[in-house]
């Protein structure tokens, strides 16, 4: 599945109900482009593969109980305004699952090859403020 944004090829995964109220479309699937950080519904796309998160960084969670609530954090955080609930239930299950999320994200900002709509640096301060 390539990304609507970039065109880029994109991380897709099965999403556990508990969390598909956050995906676009409340679908079962979900894929985030490694490249923008766009999410999307990826309704139709075999997911039978584990799911490839170190696309996205190398810092990225690969457990499942963690890479997922991360993953859609990340997709998320175009718009703190209007997903601020989900980011918080997402990142405090990222967290216990023993993913540090801010830690994700500086790395994911130091690695490069990102360039999502968003200010990654910014959004990560913003974050912290949330999460304090």
């Amino acid at each position: 599945m390539n990304c609507p944004a970039c065109n880029a090829s994109m991380v897709a995964f099965a999403v556990p109900m508990r969390y598909r109220e956050h995906v676009p479309e409340q679908s079962d699937h979900a894929a985030l482009c490694p490249e923008c950080l766009t999410l999307t519904a990826a309704n139709g796309v075999d997911v039978s593969e584990e799911p490839r998160f170190d696309r996205i960084s190398s810092a990225f969670p690969t457990t499942e109980a963690a890479a997922v609530p991360l993953a859609l954090a990340v997709g998320l955080l175009d718009s703190l305004a209007l997903h601020r609930s989900a980011l918080e239930e997402l990142l405090v299950d990222a967290e216990s699952a023993g993913v540090d999320p801010l830690l994700v994200l500086d790395r994911l900002h130091a690695q490069g090859g990102v360039q999502p709509v968003f200010d990654l640096e910014r959004r990560r301060h913003q974050l912290q403020q949330l999460l304090d």
